[in-house]
């Protein structure tokens, strides 16, 4: 196997990975009743939180979790596909675009699929929220990559050869 075709496994991998992830994450044992059963003892004890209380930090949690996961799963189809498409660059539309429209398309087929779990719902804001968190994971790559060009640019002794 060659260090491309490596490189591929590797990428393909764990956006493959992380995708089970969302789907383990999508059934009814980790539904919003379920998470309640544990998170809400250890806020209780820990925090002395009440139910009403817990219920908006439950909500928040959740939400959380969801950008934080749709975050990852751009960044990684990112990876996955720069791996697939080889270009001389560090970044590209067409690595951005793809890794987005993915992880928007798995969003979406996500809320469908609870549509269907008597435990959970699936929320067009929940598609909003997690394609946010892929468009927002493309714009920091984006940015990353483009600071860390300018950085090894300016590193880059330039030459001068006086009289040559």
């Amino acid at each position: 196997m060659t260090p491309q075709q490596k490189d591929i496994l590797k990428g393909w991998l764990a956006a493959v990975l992380w995708l089970v992830i969302i789907a383990i994450e999508s059934t009814s044992y980790l539904s919003a009743e379920e998470t309640s059963r544990f998170l809400y003892p250890i806020f209780h004890f820990l925090l002395g939180m009440d139910w009403q209380r817990f219920l908006v930090w439950h909500h928040y949690i959740r939400k959380t979790g969801h950008f934080v996961g749709y975050f990852i799963l751009s960044v990684l189809l990112f990876r996955a596909w720069k791996a697939t498409l080889k270009l001389p660059a560090a970044w590209a539309l067409r690595w951005s675009a793809i890794a987005f429209f993915m992880s928007a398309l798995v969003a979406s087929l996500d809320e469908w699929h609870q549509t269907y779990l008597p435990s959970r719902t699936g929320a067009i804001s929940d598609v909003i929220l997690d394609s946010s968190a892929a468009l927002t994971a493309q714009i920091v790559i984006f940015l990353y990559l483009r600071a860390a060009a300018a950085k090894t640019a300016e590193e880059v002794p330039v030459i001068v050869r006086d009289g040559d």
